[in-house]
């Protein structure tokens, strides 16, 4: 089906490669328009070009915005709001890693994860959320990771900040339920996308021994678990978390 966001504003932060780049482009596909944070301009350009190039696309543009910033996310909305009107989806798909051993971790290394993955949701829906209840509509999707379920040795920072991620999906979503707002999460397993090609091949290996359908998943295959949460299909679905791991996690 396609049109399936037709006549709808969308923010994707971290829109510039891997799973938030396929979000914004299948959203972009789907008759959306798609306005995507980063802090990479040559990227941003190259992705927001793609997503013009589809059939169906109403626009799309690049903002250069650290999310971990409330001024500079809540001057980026502002900007699209005066120009677009009502925002209909976020996606919250910012994220960094500074992997260590928890005794080898700096206080700089933990600080830096919490700010751009955490912080920066607290950002987008603290700026968003009112503007969601006028118009007693609106879809957040928190992108999380499996590691936020299950841990993962040397990623406590990382972990730390994804399980966060789905405790402010479940809060924020009984927060705003009753205005028709929905707040849901994605939990992604092994992806590829740049941060999991710095993967040796010992420890790509060992990934896939623990994954039953024995193979890294697509970026292309999150986004369509994100538009299924973006759409009118989730008008029902709220708080909840979508594990897409291939069985990683059961």
């Amino acid at each position: 089906m396609k049109d399936l966001l037709k006549g709808q504003t969308a923010i994707v932060t971290g829109g510039t490669a891997g799973i938030g780049a396929a979000i914004a482009k299948e959203f972009a596909g789907q008759g959306a328009y798609v306005a995507i944070f980063g802090t990479n301009q040559a990227r941003g350009d190259q992705v927001v070009s793609e997503m013009i190039s589809l059939p169906g696309c109403a626009g799309a543009a690049f903002y250069p915005v650290n999310v971990a910033s409330y001024q500079e996310v809540e001057l980026a909305i502002k900007k699209i709001q005066d120009e677009r009107g009502n925002i209909d989806i976020l996606v919250n798909n910012a994220g960094i890693t500074r992997d260590q051993l928890l005794m080898k971790m700096t206080e700089e290394d933990w600080d830096q994860v919490m700010d751009v993955n955490v912080k920066s949701c607290y950002n987008t829906c603290r700026v968003l959320v009112r503007a969601f209840l006028r118009a007693k509509k609106g879809k957040i999707i928190n992108v999380s990771s499996v590691v936020g379920l299950t841990g993962n040795a040397g990623q406590v920072n990382y972990a730390a900040s994804k399980a966060a991620i789905i405790g402010l999906t479940k809060a924020l979503a009984k927060e705003v339920a009753s205005r028709n707002i929905q707040v849901n999460c994605i939990a992604p397993g092994f992806i590829t996308t740049p941060m999991t090609e710095t993967l040796t091949d010992e420890q790509k290996k060992a990934t896939l021994e623990q994954i039953p359908m024995g193979r890294m998943g697509t970026p292309e295959e999150i986004a369509k678990t994100a538009l299924y949460l973006a759409c009118a299909w989730s008008d029902y679905m709220t708080g909840q978390v979508m594990v897409v791991d291939g069985g990683m996690v059961m």
